[in-house]
């Protein structure tokens, strides 16, 4: 026999997005293919769909967790990753999911409807989908976003019109056997209903569902016999009937004291759905009217609740006596209270735009963190859970998408200062605005971004500096120019013979001079202000040393010479020291 469980609790767990794919094309003779990185496919949500074929929640005693299946990652040459596939519970009419501190969620009536227990995580974007003209090859892919992860509440109430109470062994499932074709337990000790029992009942042209709830006992609303619990299955009923055993042999009971009694057990409990089951109309039914002394007592109190207000019915499960009135009477009752309901309208599509004056964010102050900000918000908590922290172009990525959407000057608005933690979504950052957003100093040039500064990328000019440094020869491979001076170029010498001696000196301290210091005349070191007539003779007259090799930087005069490599001219030599010979 299996079991009836009416309540259960789940823990769904919806597939995460699929990461971003950060590729480039690349194919013979098409340079610069660009970005080609494929999305991310998005995951599989955990979806409760209404069954007629299921009757109990046991299957989700036995298997508590549900999870979806992951998107799959990106892939280069503009592919995309499968998206997860969802998950379907069915689940029986009438199942109502609540959380955890019981608010209600959705109230699942009727076959095939549907609600998404879990939202799957979104897929991320690739590189491709992340160009643009600022950014034309990003060398980044968003992150797959994970999916929820939620434990629900799920509870049965039976879709039912008529709701049967009453004291244990009253006769209740007795009557809805009779009155319909369901099968229950029937015993002759009491609480041997335990779970409830529905049956459908036919009068005339209406049909309609009774259920049956376990006996109730004064004091079941702090916990005696089986409690308020199963009232939950008579929460949708249309009326209410209190089954009254009018053959019972305990003195201290009568059928309008078991009334009473049962009122106020029922006015103790709330329905989860909301309303009341005081403004339920009642119906009183006297069982057992084929015992002599119940048919005695039913005439006795049936004056009481007439006076009340409420209809009487004596019945006999046993002979069927007064079944046929009672099943019709219950039929025109449900028959008005369907007439009275409003109608159910099919389900709509709407689009809820957000305000003018939303920003989608808050920026609040940390109470953990002195001098400290949070910011809350649907997208900013979404972009940092897709951004991947290794990258530092995906960094600047998020700040960028922060400061348009108004963050950085929402902080400056705060009194938010450099350097001070800022945290989203449980990641905490010392905040470095990247815009003035309010902010007196210029933090750095427009159309820069210091952080992708700091990168440490080898940019492309410099991989093209070093290409060119390989192709070079080396100093030491260098060949040496000629010292025969038939072969130098006469452009130089020519233009010595028109310049005046301060040129041929400005020309001396080049790099191209004509001389070099070390193989200089003696008549070259004169006395400051006089020029050597040595030094003017022509390329033809010169020795041959003075045409030796050009020095690669400023010439140095000899060690025992006292020239001032500004001016190419010699000092004279202190006074307490002796000239030079050669001088």
């Amino acid at each position: 026999m299996s079991r009836f469980v009416d309540r259960v609790v789940i823990h769904a767990a919806a597939g995460s997005g699929g990461n971003g794919c950060a590729s480039v094309h690349r194919e013979k003779f098409k340079p610069l293919g660009g970005p080609d990185g494929g999305n991310g496919g998005n995951g599989g949500d955990v979806v409760l769909v209404v069954d007629s074929g299921v009757h109990t929640l046991l299957d989700f005693h036995f298997r508590p967790h549900a999870r979806a299946t992951n998107g799959k990652q990106g892939q280069g040459n503009n592919r995309d990753g499968a998206v997860g596939e969802s998950l379907e519970l069915k689940v029986p009419d009438g199942t109502v999911v609540l959380t955890e501190d019981g608010e209600v969620l959705a109230d699942l009536i009727g076959n095939g409807t549907r609600f998404v227990a879990a939202q799957g995580g979104r897929g991320g974007l690739g590189n491709a989908a992340l160009s643009s003209k600022a950014r034309k090859a990003p060398g980044f892919a968003l992150l797959g976003e994970p999916g929820d992860a939620v434990d629900l509440v799920l509870e049965l109430r039976s879709v039912a019109d008529v709701g049967l109470v009453g004291f244990p062994s009253a006769g209740k499932s007795s009557l809805i056997s009779v009155l319909s074709s369901a099968r229950p337990k029937i015993a002759e000790y009491p609480f041997t209903t335990l779970v409830p029992n529905l049956g459908v009942v036919t009068a005339g042209a209406a049909t309609y569902t009774v259920a049956d709830v376990p006996g109730l006992i004064p004091g079941a609303s702090q916990g005696k016999g089986l409690g308020l619990d199963f009232l939950r299955h008579i929460e949708r009923c249309s009326v209410l009937v209190h089954v009254v055993d009018c053959a019972t042999y305990e003195p201290d009971r009568d059928p309008v004291s078991d009334v009473d009694a049962l009122e106020q057990e029922l006015a103790r409990y709330t329905p989860a759905l909301g309303g009341s089951l005081a403004d339920r109309p009642r119906v009183i039914v006297l069982n057992k009217i084929d015992v002599p002394d119940a048919r005695d007592l039913t005439e006795m109190v049936r004056v009481d609740f007439e006076k009340q207000g409420l209809p009487v019915f004596a019945v006999s499960t046993a002979s069927h006596e007064g079944l046929r009135e009672l099943s019709y009477a219950l039929a025109k009752i449900v028959e008005e209270d369907r007439a009275t309901r409003p109608s159910m309208e099919a389900s709509r599509i709407v689009l809820r735009p957000p305000a003018v004056d939303d920003a989608g964010f808050t920026v609040l102050e940390d109470p953990e963190e002195e001098g400290g900000f949070i910011v809350r918000g649907e997208r900013p908590e979404r972009w940092v859970r897709q951004t991947s922290f290794d990258n530092n172009e995906a960094v600047g990525y998020l700040a960028d998408r922060l400061a348009r959407l108004g963050v950085e000057t929402a902080l400056a608005e705060r009194g938010a200062k450099p350097g001070c933690p800022v945290t989203i979504g449980g990641v905490t950052f010392d905040w470095e605005p990247s815009t003035p957003a309010g902010i007196d100093l210029l933090m750095h040039e427009r159309g820069s971004d210091p952080r992708l500064e700091r990168t440490e990328r080898i940019g492309a000019a410099e991989r093209k500096a070093a290409k060119i440094a390989r192709r070079l020869p080396s100093t030491e491979e260098q060949p040496k120019p000629p010292t025969d001076p038939h072969d130098s170029q006469p452009g130089p010498s020519a233009e010595l013979d028109d310049l005046p001696p301060k040129s041929l000196s400005e020309r001396h301290e080049s790099p191209g001079s004509l001389t070099d210091p070390d193989e200089m005349p003696s008549d070259s070191l004169a006395a400051p202000g006089e020029m050597p007539s040595s030094s003017l003779t022509e390329p033809d007259e010169a020795p041959s040393g003075s045409l030796a090799e050009p020095p690669a930087r400023a010439p140095e005069p000899p060690a025992d010479s006292l020239a001032d490599p500004a001016t190419g001219t010699a000092e004279a030599p202190a006074a307490n020291q002796e000239p030079d010979e050669r001088s």
